[in-house]
């Protein structure tokens, strides 16, 4: 039976009633996570953004006029992508562009090799440049330093210890490669144990793995998403859920940043007026966001989104990758953080390669979701099985974290990541300085702005013994660069406050402390 001209009584993806048009319901009251909801993002300060917006224009065009010299054989380090009789540019572009005149000055702040366990500390492999950048040689050398870059987040990065020895085990009994995929003959038992722990775990029906975090969402989501369905995506989600989204060939609209009012006028054009033209309604309306924004260190307004999602009839994608084993109380991410009912998110995603410390990733939910991927999935067909030695790695981790070893120091991890992120966080704040995010993510940004600043901060980060991660443009808005710290329950309150005195002092030495806030405890 039709009503209002849709089959079942559904339009859109909203459950007609009579009239898709109705008011929305009465805001409810504040529920109790709003009350201890807090998140920091500063404004730009209008002196940093103008000197920046100059610095990028300044090192541009410099970048053309040091082009304008290769083209007449004045300038001798390394021009551009060689010339091929006959063929039109590989690579030219204006990234290309960036690379050569941008990066490259500075590219010594970034893939630095490691030669130890990414654990609180990990040493470096020294290395210099005869060349500008272009080209580094090793010294021999190692440096040691204090690890805030990783995602480490509980701390099993370790090469010693019960999940060391299991892995040990796995390869020693299966191998390190499986060298088929899960359909054809890389099915193992290690691999099924590990989806059914997972399910349990997160409290699915079922759950299945994958070898590789960023397929997990570019190659799932093509398979439940196609033309004639809407795709809702906040405007700071991962690579890999842009990518997949864009493969699915679905219609993409994107949301502002944990603006649920933008969310919600997004669901309601899509209500009603449909698809575009036809005014068809939506073959599927899905819903994506991530548990903690890994660039931001924000965390989703989940109870807000599913609120929404239930209003509108639409499907939820959650990807954890940073809040799954980091966030809640037994560590099961945002779902349990915020207290909500893992079935009320049609689809959990997340990785391992953090809280962890191994790689791959899962999709949970419902059994019948799970045997359609199953059989549908690129990721299950084609691609190479998990190593067992990575899927022995998460057993033994999540089952310390669920404490099925027998022990509490699943436990003693997660209570010390979220001790560890609000001291640090805090007295960051009292330092002066601005960061971005929820005051109980572990993943912290703190503001540098200039170009310039960026790679010094860098440098004089690692002369002082300390290791992080520093992000600029295009990675970030092109005022808005930042050094990104990583919490783990590795770190002890020392390790913490020698980081802090390091930052301080860095914070005066290139002026970062440009908070004006005064800081609420």
């Amino acid at each position: 039976m039709k009503q209002n001209g849709c089959p079942n009584g559904h339009s859109n993806g909203f459950i007609a009633n009579g009239n898709v048009h109705i008011a929305s319901e009465r805001e409810e009251a504040k529920n109790d996570w709003e009350k201890n909801y807090r998140e920091s993002f500063e404004e730009t300060p209008l002196l940093a953004a103008v000197i920046t917006y100059i610095s990028y224009g300044v090192l541009v065009i410099f970048g053309y006029f040091r082009d304008i010299l290769r083209n007449y054989g004045l300038e001798t380090i390394h021009s551009k992508e060689p010339k091929i009789e006959g063929f039109v540019p590989l690579y030219q572009s204006f990234e290309n562009f960036y690379t050569r005149n941008l990066y490259i000055r500075i590219r010594d702040c970034w893939n630095r090799p490691i030669c130890s366990v990414p654990g609180a500390e990990v040493d470096l492999c020294d290395r210099v440049s005869h060349d500008y950048n272009w080209n580094f040689e090793f010294t021999g050398k190692k440096l040691k330093v204090l690890n805030l870059g990783s995602y480490n987040y509980l701390g099993f990065a370790e090469n010693k210890g019960p999940c060391a020895e299991a892995a040990k085990a796995a390869t020693l009994k299966y191998g390190v490669g499986i060298c088929s995929s899960r359909q054809e003959l890389g099915n193992l038992k290690i691999h099924q144990e590990l989806e059914h722990l997972t399910a349990e775990f997160l409290g699915t029906e079922a759950a299945i793995t994958f070898g590789m975090g960023f397929a997990t969402n570019s190659m799932n989501i093509p398979i439940i998403m196609g033309k004639g369905c809407l795709i809702l995506s906040d405007e700071l989600n991962h690579a890999s859920l842009v990518l997949g989204s864009r493969l699915s060939k679905s219609t993409v609209k994107v949301f502002k940043h944990n603006d649920m009012k933008s969310l919600e006028n997004k669901l309601q054009e899509a209500v009603i007026y449909g698809q575009p033209r036809s005014h068809r309604p939506w073959k599927k309306i899905l819903i994506l966001v991530e548990g903690i924004y890994s660039m931001e260190g924000s965390i989703v307004r989940l109870p807000d989104v599913i609120a929404l999602k239930k209003k509108y009839k639409a499907y939820l994608y959650l990807d954890e990758a940073h809040s799954i084993g980091a966030m809640g109380a037994t560590g099961k991410g945002v779902v349990e953080y915020f207290g909500c009912n893992p079935k009320d998110v049609d689809i959990m995603m997340g990785t391992f390669t953090k809280s962890f410390a191994a790689s791959g990733g899962y999709i949970a939910g419902s059994k019948k979701l799970i045997d359609f991927i199953r059989t549908h999935s690129h990721s299950a067909i084609y691609a190479t099985s998990m190593s067992p030695p990575i899927a022995q790695q998460t057993i033994s981790s999540m089952k310390i974290i669920m404490g099925k070893d027998g022990s509490n120091q699943g436990q003693k991890r997660i209570e010390q990541l979220a001790w560890n992120t609000r001291y640090f966080r805090r007295r960051l704040h009292e330092l002066g300085f601005i960061i971005y995010g929820n005051q109980d993510s572990p993943v912290v940004p703190l503001l540098i702005f200039l170009p310039a600043k960026v790679a010094a901060f860098a440098r004089e980060s690692l002369k002082r013994g300390l290791g992080t991660v520093v992000v600029g443009f295009p990675a970030t808005p092109i005022i808005e660069s930042r050094a990104r710290f990583c919490l783990s329950a590795a770190h002890s309150k020392e390790m913490i406050d020698k980081a802090l005195d390091i930052i301080s002092e860095l914070g005066d030495l290139l002026k970062l402390k440009y908070s004006k806030k005064v800081y609420r405890t």
